[in-house]
């Protein structure tokens, strides 16, 4: 069973940086794009940031210039790099993994985790 765990949101003041972290774990043989979505109060969830097996990578415009996504293909991992914090960045972000490979039907799936809560407030 493939599962995503999310890690390190918090409360940060306006400016401030974060870093999200996100491990797929399970038989896993391969995964597509990785991302992060956010999903503020009233709002639909939106894309943040994906990144590719490859490492080529794509922004929201409204986080351009400030997250970073990285990952590492080896330990199935991905991260977002938060700078320059605002108060509309608040929402909860989710880690996404798209076109999993992985024991035990070896058909791609997509799958999400549960989320972390992001404030952005002073």
């Amino acid at each position: 069973q493939v599962q995503l765990v999310e890690s390190g949101g918090g409360l940060v003041q306006p400016g401030r940086s974060l870093r999200l972290d996100c491990a797929a774990s399970g038989s896993i043989f391969s995964i597509g794009a990785m991302g992060w979505y956010r999903q503020a109060p009233g709002k639909q969830r939106e894309l943040v940031a994906t990144i590719t097996s490859r490492t080529s990578t794509n922004y929201a415009d409204a986080v351009k210039g400030r997250f970073t996504i990285s990952r590492d293909n080896a330990k199935n991992t991905v991260a977002l790099q938060m700078n320059s914090l605002k108060p509309e960045d608040t929402a909860v972000y989710y880690c996404n993994a798209a076109r999993v490979v992985a024991q035990p039907n070896f058909v791609p799936t997509d799958y999400w985790g549960r989320g972390t809560q992001v404030t952005v407030s002073s």
